[in-house]
């Protein structure tokens, strides 16, 4: 294959990656799956949960396809589809886990309009505490706001977690 077919099969992966990533999210994630999920949409109480899982599972194919591709003689194109996995898991790494909910700590702060705006729709989604309810399943691509701000008060706010006040405590009402 040429170099810029692979090219192309590397990027088309990483774009198809989000259409992927939202069915797995709201489908998988948010339903069969809760039982690892549920831990994301809680506050963590040490440096893993249970959610991370999800990280090695979807690193499996991409495994498979480097080595399938390097070691096995499947073909360039597995290389770049394996290649391409894993860089759109580097990129949800990056956005989510480091961005997002700052797992690793830096002085990043959002000033462009794209990332203000996939940082909120991610904290909206957040505002959820439970399986359903929830609104914004993608990671690269979002919804506005303010959209998602109608949907959860179209739903009457259901299963929106309750206001932390600055000591860390739900307020009593």
């Amino acid at each position: 294959m040429s170099p810029l077919a692979l090219l192309l099969i590397f990027v088309a992966t990483i774009a198809a990656m989000e259409g992927f990533a939202y069915v797995m999210h709201r489908w998988v994630m948010h339903g069969p799956g809760w039982f690892l999920h549920a831990s994301h949409h809680r506050p963590r109480t040490g440096h893993w949960e249970a959610n991370d899982l999800y990280f090695v599972i979807f690193a499996l194919p991409s495994i498979l396809l480097l080595l399938g591709g390097v070691q096995w003689n499947w073909g360039a194109w597995a290389t770049a589809v394996g290649a391409g996995i894993a860089a759109y898991g580097a990129i949800y790494l990056g956005f989510h886990d480091i961005i997002v909910h700052r797992r690793v700590g830096h002085r990043y702060v959002p000033r462009s309009r794209y990332m203000k705006r996939i940082v909120q729709a991610h904290r909206l989604h957040h505002a959820v505490e439970t399986k359903e309810g929830t609104v914004s399943f993608g990671f690269l691509i979002a919804p506005r706001p303010e959209a998602l701000k109608r949907e959860l008060a179209r739903r009457d706010r259901a299963g929106v977690r309750a206001p932390v006040t600055p000591a860390g405590r739900a307020p009593r009402h």
